[in-house]
């Protein structure tokens, strides 16, 4: 059974779209701006068509659960992006994805006493090391401590928003639980950001490309992530999702006419290769597990 593994990755390329549609907003737009809005587009329209539907019951909801992961996806939010206005977008990346699957396989491993397995050990430092290799060559920050620091925080608060998100989905079910996470997501953001305003909405650019963002990038990409989250561990997840800045890349080739060097096409093709290994290795052991159920 492998269709888990191919939603945690279809989640990861759209994560992977983000940095490219960014790209079309207004350059002195806040980045915790668009965090608070893509996230209350996101959560808030899901919430709506979960209501509509009776498919969600306040008075018996997981809210310890919700808290928890809606908390821990808006820290890494601000987190993630203060670090990348330090250290740059290359650095940033790399060590807030490259840090978060080693995080989430420890929190795993002390929390639910579920230990890693010698497959995802290889898989995940073939992509970290193919993540590395990726933006070697991509110096665009200096080393700053402090967004290092950040950046790293960043990595646990995305493994412990998994961790939170997989005990979530043992109650709930993927819609509901998208949509109350980045509802909460969005009212925790928004004392940070509602300083800078969000006039910048008004123009239409903008609008859509948000609008594309909330949909696209937040509530399908959280809906697959969740939905492929239910089946597979958590550590296996976080490592899948490193095909995220794997997109952003090839967009960045693709559509915006930049260059990879042969060092960074090694790391393209580490991190392919660390993705089939774990994707594969993944679907045996669940096949493994079925047969002896």
């Amino acid at each position: 059974m492998v269709y888990p593994y191919f939603f945690v990755l279809l989640a990861a390329i759209l994560w992977g779209m983000t940095g490219t549609a960014q790209t079309f907003l207004d350059k002195d737009v806040s980045s915790i701006g668009v965090a608070t809005i893509r996230s209350a587009i996101g959560g808030g329209l899901l919430l709506v068509v979960v209501v509509l539907l009776r498919k969600i019951s306040f008075r018996t909801w997981s809210w310890k659960w919700t808290l928890l992961a809606a908390a821990s996806i808006a820290l890494f939010q601000g987190l993630f992006f203060t670090s990348i206005r330090l250290t740059g977008v290359a650095i940033g990346t790399v060590v807030t994805i490259g840090s978060a699957p080693m995080f989430s396989g420890v929190l795993e491993w002390l929390l639910w006493k579920t230990r890693p397995t010698s497959v995802w050990g290889i898989a995940t430092m073939m992509t970290i090391t193919g993540c590395i290799l990726l933006f070697i060559n991509n110096g665009d920050g200096a080393i700053h401590i402090g967004g290092i620091g950040l950046a790293v925080c960043a990595g646990v608060s995305f493994a412990v928003y998994t961790n939170m998100s997989k005990k979530l989905m043992a109650q709930q079910e993927a819609l509901p639980a998208v949509a109350m996470t980045f509802s909460i997501c969005a009212l925790l953001l928004l004392p940070f950001s509602i300083s800078g305003g969000f006039s910048w909405l008004a123009v239409t650019q903008n609008f859509w490309t948000m609008l594309f963002m909330g949909v696209m990038c937040t509530s399908i990409a959280y809906l697959l992530f969740l939905s492929g989250l239910q089946k597979i561990n958590s550590s296996s997840a976080v490592t899948l999702s490193l095909a995220e800045p794997l997109t952003a890349a090839m967009l960045g080739v693709l559509l915006v006419g930049e260059h990879l060097s042969a060092t960074s096409w090694c790391g393209v093709a580490m991190l392919l290769g660390g993705i089939v290994v774990l994707t594969f290795a993944g679907r045996k052991n669940i096949s493994n597990e079925n047969r002896k159920a």
